[in-house]
């Protein structure tokens, strides 16, 4: 019988390729290089080919990748960005850190994404880009969104943080808007063992660029040229750790498909709002929906399931950001959301017993609510 089941376990997933990791790591050690080396530029390579853009540049987190793509955009004071308020506080902090406001539009209650209906009227003339969020590991409304963007002129900022191996259309997340912002935190669908970032673009020039502002904005050592520089280097360490784990994500993407169709079987009928089930996405969640979600957390947790809340509080209701506006109420189906969303234990190494166990719990607490 299954006592306890780990929202996740990245010992299971260590185990699993353990020699590939052990001998990354061995290389990189004996090396003696440790910062933007041959490891780094090897999988900046294949992390291009893999997202099908010309380049990939290695930074030091998703967080700084949304960051550097701002700033190399040219976003700064008096500028907006228009973005999400449902995906944690990573865009406002960044679009903050530029000089620049976000302005938040509301999501669709079907993807959880932004919704393109309500975006063209939120543009203005200080309007200088777009930022999408591919939460959960579905890509947003991107044709829609490109549309919009183009009739105003606007970059498209894609991210990409949670939808490693995402498509949609033929085409793979980080692929479509001016770049695409990665993160590598050791719980993604690609993760590091440590932190780690990339910022994926077909742009040669912003790709030249963001090179030197993830390095002091240096066009050689010691030479600066860019301000706004700073210091966000992937280290050779995770590189190759990342480039050994590389090969490995269609296969864990296809796991976690795999996984989300045992819950959608395991859970049909009940009354939750279970997640709609796109082509293409990658599900680094697996987010149902209840009314009474803070209670069900409890009733699962009392039968040995971890769940989690992304995200339990929006980012225009964040104590740091409530000055900036809009309003509680402005935004109705993102504060809905955030009342109602919960996540579920999804992970490639997750057993079938597991996620019966998983369901046989959600039964169990569900009657007794």
């Amino acid at each position: 019988m299954i006592s306890r089941i780990p929202f996740g376990d990245l010992k299971r997933q260590y185990e699993s390729i353990r020699a590939e990791l052990d001998a990354a790591s061995a290389r990189v050690l004996a090396s003696g290089w440790y910062i933007l080396g041959a490891e780094t530029r090897a999988f900046e390579e294949a992390f291009a080919a893999f997202c099908g853009v010309g380049h990939a540049i290695g930074v030091g987190s998703g967080t700084e990748a949304l960051h550097l793509a701002i700033v190399a955009l040219g976003v700064g004071p008096g500028d907006e960005v228009i973005t999400v308020a449902n995906a944690g506080v990573y865009e406002p902090l960044t679009i903050l850190q530029a000089g620049a406001r976000p302005v938040f539009v509301d999501v669709d209650a079907r993807s959880h994404n932004l919704d393109p209906a309500l975006l063209e009227a939120a543009i203005t003339p200080r309007t200088k880009a777009i930022i999408p969020v591919h939460l959960y590991g579905r890509m947003a409304d991107m044709p829609a969104i490109l549309t919009i963007a183009e009739r105003h002129g606007l970059p498209v900022i894609e991210d990409c943080a949670q939808a490693h191996g995402a498509t949609l259309g033929g085409r793979t997340a980080g692929s479509l808007g001016i770049c695409g912002c990665f993160s590598f935190y050791p719980t993604k669908n690609l993760g590091a063992l440590g932190d780690g970032g990339a910022i994926a673009t077909s742009d040669t020039t912003l790709a030249e660029k963001m090179r030197r502002l993830r390095q002091y904005g240096w066009s050689k050592k010691y030479y600066t040229t860019d301000p706004g520089g700073v210091n966000s280097r992937l280290d050779e360490l995770q590189a190759a750790l990342l480039s050994a784990k590389l090969g490995h994500v269609a296969a864990w993407n296809s796991a976690r498909r795999e996984r989300a169709a045992w819950y959608d079987e395991l859970l049909r009928g009940l009354p939750i709002t279970l997640p709609s089930a796109d082509a293409g996405q990658v599900y680094h969640l697996y987010v149902i929906r209840s009314t009474a979600r803070d209670q069900l957390q409890v009733a699962l947790r009392e039968r040995g399931v971890e769940t989690d809340i992304h995200y339990p509080l929006p980012a225009h209701m964040q104590p740091a950001y409530t000055h900036m506006g809009p309003p509680v109420g402005s935004l109705p189906v993102t504060e809905q959301l955030a009342r109602e969303v919960l996540s579920l234990p999804i992970y490639p190494e997750l057993t079938r017993a597991e996620v019966e166990a998983v369901a046989a719990a959600m039964r169990a607490a569900l009657a007794e609510m």
